[in-house]
């Protein structure tokens, strides 16, 4: 009998969903203090609104706004925990977060030489920035 189970390669992309006016803020989050980039978005037949956020050459986040456009919160009775992304440039991002004045944690993980921000978007989700290879500044 053949396998004929999906063999995953990587994730594909992160969506969220909300209301326009949250859609906004995420967009502007994740270009200004994450460092996405607004790229490229096919149009879909079914009138889906929203961005595409690109890490380099892949888009990473879908950023979709809910046709019913509720502001409130989706109910939080899931397993889901955060967003991680692997990064570049650790001074200017903690420059960044500090000049936005965004709160932060900071954790290192000395076995695999990561420095650990961790963060909050907009509307809620933990967000983690890995930076591997790249001490602290002083």
């Amino acid at each position: 009998m053949s396998d004929t189970r999906v063999a995953v390669a990587c994730i594909g992309h992160i969506n969220l969903r909300a209301s326009e006016t949250m859609i906004e803020r995420l967009r502007a989050f994740y270009r200004e203090v994450v460092g996405l980039r607004e790229g490229p978005r096919p149009h879909f037949r079914s009138g889906s609104r929203g961005y595409w956020l690109y890490a380099g050459d892949r888009d990473v986040m879908h950023l979709t706004i809910d046709p019913h456009d509720a502001d409130v919160a989706p109910p939080r009775d899931t397993a889901f925990n955060h967003i991680a992304f692997a990064c570049r440039g650790l001074s200017d991002t903690l420059l960044r977060l500090r000049e936005a004045g965004i709160d932060f944690v900071v954790d290192q993980v000395d076995a695999l030489q990561q420095v650990q921000l961790f963060l909050t978007d907009p509307a809620g989700t933990a967000v983690e920035l890995t930076f591997t290879a790249e001490p602290l500044p002083v």
